[in-house]
């Protein structure tokens, strides 16, 4: 794999004339810095280089001064997103070194991106998370008039899927995303609600009167004054399903190879809560591993979507013109890769703080990208 300033520096530039005088390799490189240390804005960045220029000289070569906050925006509106994007290879290498494991999406709103002046609704993105490393290895934004399905569609024709089990919620419990998924060399497993209401009643049903003995995994975690106790069953029984008449209008899932359920009870104080959810999957899984799949899918919610919104202040991000927001959001998922890699053992929030009270510690960020 290329290092990161290779695949950064292949980035086309969208700008032409003298709009071309701050050079692009080293205005990303100084917006990525800058995010590493704490900045949110255009006018950050900017800032950022102006009381940094000394240990950003070490790295860039800066010909023609610093760029100016209003330089840094119209670049980010510029910006080609999916071109910005493929920087998330640099980050694959990370990926697979604790072995295949799980690849979860999901779908996340920029929720004070929209731009009522233009008719503009907030920017949605889906994002391909590799749970096991905690990177983002992917991202597609959800076009206008378009949905999160296609938009997660289109991300996954990007990815290679060997050997990897795909995570999703019950939205993207689709035939055509399934057959993707295992055209692109990986397994699927996807939350089974409503939206297939026949097949959720009949594996309900299943599990509530079982024909065959299933081994459990149970977990139990207790939390902020609340125990949790899960009970995980899978069955490699599938046979039956799609094999009645009733099931003529209902699509077939391709290759799948068992069923599963979580039983959960929650105590909090005197309340007791229940609940079952149920899942496929074309991969032949144990208790053991269901449970650590449907674990390790919640991370993109924990390790990345709250991260974005506590450390980075994501959800109340402003910029909203043109490609602006779309890349800015690439931009701080770049920066949280780059963190989490960096020094693992320290939490990101606090990886930020010490970025911006170090020089030694953005050289580390900088060398880190060679």
């Amino acid at each position: 794999m290329a290092s990161f300033l290779t695949i950064l520096g292949s980035v086309p530039d969208p700008r032409s004339g003298n709009a071309q005088r701050h050079g692009l390799l080293d205005m990303l490189v100084i917006a990525l810095v800058a995010s590493v240390c704490g900045a949110e804005t255009c006018v950050d960045f900017a800032e950022f280089a102006a009381d940094r220029e000394r240990l950003l000289r070490e790295f860039l070569s800066l010909e023609n001064g610093l760029p100016s906050h209003d330089t840094f925006s119209r670049l980010f509106r510029l910006l080609d997103p999916q071109a910005f994007g493929r920087v998330f290879e640099a980050f694959l290498d990370d990926l697979g070194a604790d072995g295949p494991g799980v690849l979860a999406i999901d779908g996340k709103t920029l929720r004070r991106s929209f731009d009522r002046a233009a008719g503009r609704s907030p920017l949605h993105v889906v994002t391909a998370f590799g749970a096991g490393a905690g990177l983002v290895i992917g991202q597609r934004a959800v076009a206008e008039g378009g949905n999160e399905i296609t938009a997660a569609r289109a991300l996954l024709e990007t990815l290679c899927l060997d050997a990897v089990l795909v995570t999703a919620d019950a939205l993207h419990t689709q035939v055509d995303t399934a057959s993707l998924i295992l055209e692109r060399g990986g397994d699927y497993l996807f939350a089974l609600k409503d939206n297939h209401p026949l097949l959720r009643r009949d594996v309900a049903e299943y599990f509530a009167d079982p024909e065959e003995k299933m081994a459990a995994y149970q977990t139990v975690d207790a939390d902020h004054g609340r125990i949790e106790t899960r009970i995980h069953r899978v069955s490699h029984d599938v046979s039956w399903l799609f094999s009645d008449r009733r099931y003529k209008d209902e699509p077939r899932f391709p290759g799948l190879a068992c069923i599963a359920s979580v039983q959960s009870t929650r105590q909090a104080g005197a309340t007791v809560t229940q609940a079952t959810r149920y899942y496929l999957a074309s991969a032949r899984l144990t208790p053991q591993t269901f449970a650590a799949a449907v674990r390790a899918h919640w991370a993109i919610e924990n390790r990345l979507h709250w991260v974005l919104d506590m450390a980075f202040d994501e959800d109340r991000a402003r910029n909203r013109k043109d490609n602006g927001p779309e890349n800015l959001t690439i931009l701080r998922k770049l920066t949280l890769n780059l963190l989490r890699t960096a020094r693992p053992n320290i939490p990101v929030s606090r990886k930020r703080k010490r970025a911006g009270w170090s020089d030694d510690f953005a050289r580390t960020i900088l060398g880190q990208m060679r």
